[in-house]
């Protein structure tokens, strides 16, 4: 009866350790993988329509919100530029 009482206690015991340290920590490291959807971070790579353009600079549309935006290149709109950088609130941009 004491032998089952240990055995009882210790799995007990490596089921705790398991559920709170280890899987806290395999769902960190895979969360810690992805990428942000939220921030500076989370626009780069998004692909936007330029609704006015004049020079290198204009506005273009991502999101749902109409944003300030400089390209190297001339651009007119109705174009589609993917986001390479943010400077502030200026988008860098290059068409897509």
């Amino acid at each position: 009866m004491l032998k089952i009482l240990i055995i009882l206690i210790i799995l007990y015991v490596v089921f705790e350790i398991i559920e709170h340290a280890i899987f806290p920590l395999i769902w960190l490291i895979t969360k810690r993988r992805k990428k942000s959807l939220s921030g500076a971070s989370g626009m780069v790579g998004l692909v936007g329509e330029v609704k006015q353009w004049k020079g290198t600079e204009g506005k273009i549309f991502v999101r749902g919100e109409l944003w300030n935006a400089e390209s190297e290149t001339p651009l007119s709109p109705g174009d589609k530029v993917v986001i390479q950088d943010i400077d502030r609130l200026t988008l860098k941009v290059k068409p897509f």
